[in-house]
């Protein structure tokens, strides 16, 4: 598994051995002692997270760890993925697109067959270690609905896994594993949660999973850090994921800033981003908000009751406050790497699983309690009451999803920009010091992180299982140049795209199972990044042509497809 290549790059040769050359031979930096000096590597991914949601991208919440590490990175402005949670994750730690490894929803596991990038790095000699969700272990209901939910509102101790452990991180190439095993949970009292393969049954009182997450990477940092071996974290944080759960004190601070509403944030967030240079208002107007997937709240903001205004602020308060706390964790982390002596040599990369999400949950089951073990009923719904404690289970909604996926249409799970397009950005102090640090123009995607990793850990790709999908951008980091462009495909479903240079043809999801696919609507993303100008009819051509190289991809990964519109050609009107 390139171990030949590796053992040259260890005698000196390895990106992390010239970084430190350039860096200087007079530091007494930690990962100068060691025999292997190829780069540590931490990914942090946030989950729905809106694009415009850090301040480096325009936004209203408080990141100034995340914007100063944004600041001094390389960063890619065209940086894709799959759309939602688990789909997203499967093609981060495989570079394999998710239906080629069995992750195309909910109800599967990650395929066995297909190494993950954390096996392939512990085979290449680096420590491994995992925090946060998981989200690639199907998770089986019991038979019994009410049984169910005494287990998972930690009522009736069940003893058995939360999944097939062979699916679990710690059985997929992580040495440790500390976080959830499924995809959603209480904030104060998480279901799923364990420690490799131990369940954790109990959390303290003042507990708070974001910041527990953090505290956890800390600690791995702290240890790995001064280690003999280089390591990778895969830092997975479920904020701001809903339900919409924090500490009252942030939430205070941020209710202020949204008092006057979604429409308000989404105009102010695209002026910040025009000011930042991120959008051209010449070639990239501000699209209207999207609702038509809005949840009991199809009135405009000035048309809600004051008792409604209210809640809605403190919606998206709560949601700023999740990314608040992760932000200030990650703070931490970055400072451990600094007292460990790491932090020079420590790629740090940042991503989002998919846009911001209109869901609001409206009952309890599957992953979502009726109470909480104490036994306080738990709220659902557009206005559950209790937003910010473990009494609700819902989220932003979609007015506010669209506001926060400022200047995209749509949001998670859909492949409109909204739903695939995430800020990225990739520190490496030691590597980067010096360089002019220009942003990425050219297309890069999820799938691509597998290949990158392993490229700056010397480690050839291991060619078992799914053919690999991902090319290595870590030319980016070394000066080198990037594989050349090629198309980008999209799929969750039913709700598709391919992106080929400028022009991207998408749909939006069907209306519900079995249901023909949306119309085809063909964009010019180099005048047109916001989707606002349909170009389908003007170019059908390319509109067929693209559709043509979908329908291809899509039979090549064994994706079962259902029926075309029938509109002519399929395309948009």
């Amino acid at each position: 598994m390139g171990m030949n290549r590796r053992e040259a790059l260890k005698g000196g040769l390895s990106l992390g051995a010239m970084a430190a050359a350039a860096f200087g031979a007079g530091k007494t930096l930690a990962w100068t002692k060691r025999r292997d000096t190829r780069p540590n590597m931490i990914v942090i991914m946030g989950d729905d997270i809106g694009y415009s949601d850090l301040g480096a991208y325009g936004g209203d919440v408080d990141t100034p760890n995340l914007d100063a590490m944004a600041g001094r990175s390389v960063r890619f402005d065209n940086f894709y993925n799959m759309s939602r949670c688990c789909p997203s994750r499967a093609a981060l730690i495989t570079g394999r697109y998710p239906h080629r490894v069995n992750m195309t929803g909910n109800g599967t596991s990650l395929s066995l067959d297909t190494p993950t990038v954390a096996e392939q790095l512990r085979a290449g000699g680096y420590a491994t270690t995992m925090v946060g969700k998981w989200h690639l272990t199907e998770a089986t209901p019991l038979p019994d609905p009410a049984e169910h939910l005494k287990w998972v509102n930690h009522q009736a101790y069940q003893d058995r896994d939360f999944g097939d452990r062979r699916t679990y991180p710690a059985a997929r190439g992580f040495d440790y594993h500390w976080g959830i095993i499924w995809g959603v949970c209480d904030y104060y009292d998480p279901f799923s949660l364990v420690e490799n393969f131990t369940p954790v049954r109990d959390v303290p009182k003042d507990f708070y999973l974001t910041d527990a997450i953090s505290d956890h990477a800390v600690e791995q940092v702290n240890k790995l850090g001064k280690g003999d071996k280089p390591f990778m974290m895969y830092l997975a944080y479920t904020a701001a994921h809903w339900p919409l759960m924090a500490p009252e004190n942030v939430i205070q601070k941020y209710l202020p800033r949204f008092e006057d509403g979604w429409d308000a944030m989404r105009k102010r967030r695209y002026d910040r981003q025009v000011k930042l240079g991120l959008v051209d208002p010449k070639t990239n107007p501000l699209p209207p908000l999207d609702d038509d997937y809005a949840n009991n709240s199809r009135t405009a903001w000035e048309a809600l009751t004051p008792e409604h205004r209210a809640e809605q602020v403190r919606k998206m308060a709560t949601h700023a406050a999740m990314i608040d706390v992760m932000d200030q964790g990650i703070g931490r982390v970055i400072q451990a790497l600094k007292d460990s002596g790491a932090y020079d040599n420590t790629v740090v990369m940042f991503l989002i699983d998919n846009g911001a999400s209109p869901e609001v949950m409206i009952k309890p089951g599957y992953d979502r309690p009726s109470e909480t073990r104490d036994g306080r009923k738990v709220g659902y719904g557009e206005y559950p009451g209790g937003i910010g404690t473990e009494l609700n289970q819902t989220g932003i909604g979609s007015y506010w999803a669209s506001a926060a996926n400022t200047p995209f249409h749509w949001w998670k799970a859909e492949s409109y920009q909204g739903g695939i397009h995430t800020p990225f950005f990739i520190s490496w102090p030691a590597a980067l010091k010096g360089r002019a640090v220009k942003p990425v123009a050219q297309g890069t995607h999820i799938i691509d992180i597998t290949p990158t990793l392993l490229d700056l850990a010397g480690i050839t790709p291991s060619q078992k299982g799914a053919p690999m999908d991902g090319k290595s951008f870590a030319g980016a980091l070394t000066g080198k140049k990037l594989p050349g462009p090629r198309p980008f495909f999209f799929e969750h479903y039913g709700a598709r795209a391919v992106i080929d240079g400028q022009w991207k043809l998408v749909s939006l999801a069907p209306h519900g199972p079995g249901q023909p696919y949306g119309k085809w609507a063909l964009y010019d993303l180099v005048g047109d990044r916001t989707e606002t100008r349909d170009l389908a009819a003007r170019h059908p051509e390319i509109a067929a042509r693209l559709a043509g190289e979908w329908q291809g991809w899509a039979k090549s990964v064994g994706l079962k497809l259902r029926a075309e519109p029938p509109a002519p050609g399929g395309f948009s009107d």
